[in-house]
């Protein structure tokens, strides 16, 4: 069994390992892989459990996520109630658990068998993804379906806003949350981007490096997969061959709003 653990604790948090800890207590097989995302980000959340859930991997997957900002609702909390969770089966047969918060289940919720509430408490703890949940997330790894709750329908989950920053790897890459599938541009045509108040010019390139030195790229990115009808979904990124695209807008942060027009020039 392979579980994707997905949260916002924080590059080497020792959260990770407490949360680790606590799923292997009841899967000590298991391989438990953790991926961190900006504090807060459902945005973030969503994108890589899609990324994850939706690509080739192991046949027996879980991916375990868990973004509760509680913002549903801004009254105080009692004890320490958020968000609650939630059980996703994919047309690929891999399962996702955790927080329906946001946009954490916004991408992936067209290629879902079925998604349902799992009936556990929405409070008990500070840091429910550890004390709470990991019982919950391990039955369900084993077969047990006896939590499942209400069926939720897709169209209850918030649709993924197609204009904003969603990741920026580690040479500077900006993953944008615009479909490749809506620009319909000649190679090499010049555009301009604005990635929160910072503008630039951009090359549409093929996600190549067509492009020379220095130069902005608009191109379709790394990022995207095959949806269960064979539809290919790729999303638009910005990269500075030879230099740093996320550092050119002035280290923009996740979320963030970007728009492009066609160069006058074209």
């Amino acid at each position: 069994m392979l579980i994707n653990l997905i949260a916002d604790y924080g590059i080497g948090d020792p959260a990770f390992a407490e949360v680790t800890q606590r799923l292997n207590q009841k899967l000590p097989s298991a391989q438990i892989q953790c991926l961190s995302v900006p504090p807060f980000s459902t945005l973030a959340t969503g994108f890589w459990n899609a990324q994850l859930g939706l690509n080739p991997g192991a046949p027996q997957r879980l991916i375990y996520h868990n973004c509760a900002p509680r913002q549903d609702n801004p009254e105080a909390r009692f004890d320490n109630e958020g968000e609650g969770l939630t059980y996703v089966k994919l047309k690929n047969e891999v399962q996702v658990v955790g927080v329906l918060a946001g946009y954490t289940l916004s991408f992936l919720k067209e290629e879902a068998l079925q998604i349902n509430t799992i009936q556990v408490s929405r409070g008990g703890s500070q840091f429910r993804s550890r004390d709470v949940f990991p019982q919950a997330a391990a039955a369900i790894a084993l077969g047990d379906y006896s939590l499942l709750g209400e069926t939720i329908l897709p169209t209850q989950i918030s649709d993924p806003p197609l204009d904003r920053v969603v990741w920026i790897d580690g040479y500077g890459n900006i993953k944008t949350t615009i479909p490749a599938s809506s620009l319909n541009l000649p190679l090499s045509a010049k555009v301009i981007v604005r990635v929160g108040d910072v503008v630039s010019d951009a090359i549409y390139s093929d996600g190549s490096f067509r492009v020379p030195e220095g130069t902005l790229a608009f191109a379709p990115g790394s990022s995207g997969w095959q949806t269960s009808d064979g539809k290919k979904v790729t999303w638009m990124e910005l990269f500075l061959r030879g230099g740093n695209a996320w550092e050119r807008f002035g280290k923009p942060k996740v979320n963030q709003m970007v728009t492009y027009t066609i160069s006058a020039s074209l």
